[in-house]
């Protein structure tokens, strides 16, 4: 693995008293596309909200190499983090590319005038977005809602992308071509830390895996190692679908 773009270190987070998360130990490579798989309850998005800085932790957090545990929400977004949450979370009641132009908040703010070329850029990898670009975000269908929330999080242009379970409640046609749009953001250069429940697709895509059980790591490897594991084959693979 290249130079970590992130790096985590005995993070501790969770909810109140409960600790959901034990001393995880994670890192990405710039450009890399990482996954964490494992089961419901396992702690895989409280680690996406934990290093959103929407959870309160305990540990290191290291992006491009400068300490961020402390860092607020707002300020980890203009550093280039962005966040897809499970839920999606759009604003129905708006037009696709009002919900794409909120997007661009970090690109205005750092005074990029040319963050308005990004809403093509978006159209290009999501053409069904620009065909329905003044259509309520609320009427999209399930898989367009998930693209809508990805394009909206590619306008600010990350330099680190966190996928919370893209493919979740999705058909088996719209999920290949969720995965197919995570292969092509890997040749755009964005760093991308993908948690899912569909570990076979996750570990087809990815370089490198992480299974979380528990709240702890319990196996971590290249990706296709992984996909030849016994452990993750019996407990994640053995009836998955191609």
């Amino acid at each position: 693995m290249s130079t970590p773009l992130l790096q985590i270190r005995n993070l501790h987070a969770g909810y109140g008293r409960a600790e959901v998360l034990h001393g995880i130990d994670l890192q990405a490579g710039l450009g890399s596309v990482i996954t964490v798989i494992g089961p419901n309850g396992a702690g895989k998005s409280t680690l996406l909200n934990a290093l959103m800085g929407v959870l309160p932790s305990k540990g290191a957090i290291e992006f491009q190499g400068h300490d961020i545990s402390t860092l607020s929400l707002e300020e980890r977004v203009m550093l280039g983090i962005a966040l897809v949450p499970e839920k999606r979370e759009l604003f129905s009641t708006m037009p696709v590319e009002d919900n794409l132009v909120l997007g661009a908040f970090r690109q205005v703010r750092l005074r990029n005038r040319q963050w308005r070329e990004q809403i093509e850029q978006v159209y290009t990898l999501f053409p069904r977005l620009k065909e329905r670009r003044a259509q309520l975000a609320g009427t999209l269908s399930g898989g367009e809602r998930q693209m809508l929330a990805v394009g909206r999080a590619l306008m600010s242009r990350p330099t680190l992308l966190m996928l919370d379970e893209p493919s979740l409640g999705l058909a088996p046609l719209v999920v290949q071509e969720i995965f197919r749009t995570v292969n092509a953001l890997r040749k755009t250069g964005v760093t991308i830390l993908l948690v899912e429940q569909n570990a076979r697709a996750a570990l087809e895509v990815a370089d490198h895996g992480y299974v979380l059980e528990t709240g702890s790591v319990s196996v971590e490897g290249p990706a296709r190692e992984l996909a030849g594991d016994s452990r993750v084959i019996d407990t994640y693979l053995g009836t998955a679908k191609a």
